[in-house]
Order: structure tokens, then sequence, then C-alpha cells
């Protein structure tokens, strides 16, 4: 028995899809942000704070390091509400996303931090600027160059990995997918189709990234 290969119903469901894709956008813009927030804050801390503020990020970044994000995801989904706080799924995935890339982003941001060379920043003490200005205008920029292309790496790969929200039925790229699936029957032709957009959502972001890092720190 040949099997014939039909594109015609899965591109008949292209609203389902393109629903999908804005969900998966949406996730990501969120959990880009929002990690890096956590990121930052988490790694000056860690770099700059007090002995016992070092310790409490360190404990945050290894247990999130060190479980999967769907279990993550789960805890968040399914625990939050046996202590009396219910979330829809959406909100509950950005949440789960936010705190898994935030650990990540932690040690990326800390790893920038500590790349800047300290006699620049002795330098900047010597003139009289203060811990704010040192780490304004002597930190940040050569930082924020020497972290740029891992936290574009790991923000591609959050992207990919918001696939997991599917499992809590939230309207993502993969969960479309899988409904048009279950209609169709045609499970080679749309997970191929699915398997595009991701792959062109991934070389999207990734040239975003290299528009924004060469604007930012090639042509200045």
């Amino acid at each position: 028995m040949k099997y014939g290969l039909q594109f015609r119903d899965v591109f008949a469901a292209w609203e389902s899809i393109l629903d999908g894709v804005w969900i998966t956008l949406l996730l990501s813009g969120v959990a880009m942000v929002g990690g890096l927030a956590i990121g930052v804050l988490c790694a000056a801390a860690r770099v700059y704070g007090p002995g016992w503020l070092r310790r409490l990020v360190g404990a945050y970044v290894e247990v999130i390091r060190n479980t999967p994000l769907l279990v993550q995801l789960f805890l968040i989904f399914f625990g939050l509400p046996s202590l009396g706080l219910r979330l829809d799924g959406l909100t509950a995935a950005m949440i789960a996303l936010v705190i898994n890339l935030g650990a990540y982003t932690t040690e990326i941001v800390r790893a920038g931090l500590e790349a800047v060379p300290k006699a620049q920043i002795e330098a900047g003490h010597s003139l009289g600027l203060s811990g704010l200005q040192v780490f304004r205008y002597i930190v940040v920029f050569p930082a924020l160059k020497a972290m740029f292309p891992a936290l574009a790496s790991q923000f591609v790969l959050m992207m990919l990995a918001t696939s997991v929200v599917s499992q809590i039925s939230v309207e993502d790229l993969f969960h479309a997918a899988s409904i048009v699936q279950s209609r169709t029957f045609r499970d080679f032709e749309v997970y191929t189709v699915i398997g595009v957009l991701y792959l062109s959502l991934a070389f999207a972001f990734r040239g975003l990234f290299a528009v924004i890092y060469r604007l930012a720190f090639v042509q200045r």
C-alpha cells in the first residue's frame, strides 16, 4: 500500500496554525524579557551581593537547572491550586518559562560580568565614580558584548522549548499541530510543516539577534 503525501488538509487549517505561532511568539517574548530581568538581577546579586544572597541565588540556579522544565511546569499548574492559587494554562506557562530561563540567564550574565577586567572597575572607583556609575558606564557594555552570543542561543533554545506547554493545553504551535493531526490523521505532513515552522522561527530569531549585535556592538 502506497502512502501519498497530502498537505492540502494541513494547509486548510492555516488559521489554527497561525494562532499557534502567535502564542509561541508571545510565550517566547515574555520568557525572554522576564528571564533576562531575573538573570541580570540574580547575576548582580551573585557577583556583588552578600554571602547569604549569593547562596540563595546559587540554590535557585542549581534547582532550576537540574530539574526538567516539564516538572517545573506541572508544579506551577497542578501544584499551586492545592495551595489556593489557581492559574490558567497560559499564565502558568509564562511563569514557568520565565523562572526557567532566568536561572540559565543568571549564569550567562554572571560570566559576562566576571569577564570585565577588575582593573577597569578599580580605575572607575579611583576616578570617584559610585558603584552604580561604574556598573553603568564601565561594566554593562563590555559585559553585554561578551554575553550576547550565549544569550541569543539560550533565547532560541527557549523558543523551541515552549512546545512543552502543550502538555497543559496551552494552544501553542505544537498544540495546534496535535489538533490538526487528530482531525486529519496526516501525521507526517503535519509534523513536517510544524518542523519547518519551528526551524523558520529559529532562523528568524537568530537573524534578529545578529542584527541587534551588529548595530549595538560592531557599528558603534
